[in-house]
């Protein structure tokens, strides 16, 4: 029986990503992926890893609690440029992370709103390490935002 192999292109539909992020991914090593040619192919089950269906039980000793916390982060007045850059720093500083489970982030970008979200699903210690690097990029002088109005 053959397994049932995606294109990067599948993928980013799929999942709502952009293309550059689903190669972000595999070069990172978060989604396996085989290489035929030029182009990368996805196994149906490294897909399903990625997405956590089918994910083995953790083991935890008995009477540990599992914390995971879901945040949205809403950005108004990010520029595509901006929502870009911002985006690759927050899945390179996750990406780069140490130990523990790893986070899971989607970035989005809504270019007529010139809004931007980041969902972070993770532990509490990590998520938090992720919502105090934004607030520091995001400072007043980060040059970030796109200004509307004319005004500095």
């Amino acid at each position: 029986m053959r397994e049932k192999m995606y294109s990067v292109e599948e993928v980013a539909d799929h999942l709502g990503l952009h293309v550059r992020t689903v190669r972000g991914y595999i070069r990172a090593g978060r989604l396996k992926a085989v290489r035929i040619g030029k182009q990368y192919r996805i196994a149906e089950a490294d897909l399903e890893e990625l997405t956590g269906r089918d994910r083995p039980a953790v083991s935890r000793p008995a009477g540990a609690a599992h914390v995971e916390v879901s945040s949205i982060v809403q950005i108004d007045g990010v520029d595509r440029a901006a929502a870009d850059r911002l985006g690759t720093l927050v899945l390179a500083g996750v990406n780069t992370g140490g130990p523990g489970p790893a986070l899971r982030v989607q970035v989005a970008h809504d270019q007529e709103w010139n809004r931007m979200k980041i969902v972070i699903l993770g532990g509490a210690a990590a998520t938090a390490d992720v919502l105090r690097m934004l607030e520091a990029v995001l400072g007043d002088d980060s040059g970030l935002f796109v200004r509307e109005d004319g005004d500095d």
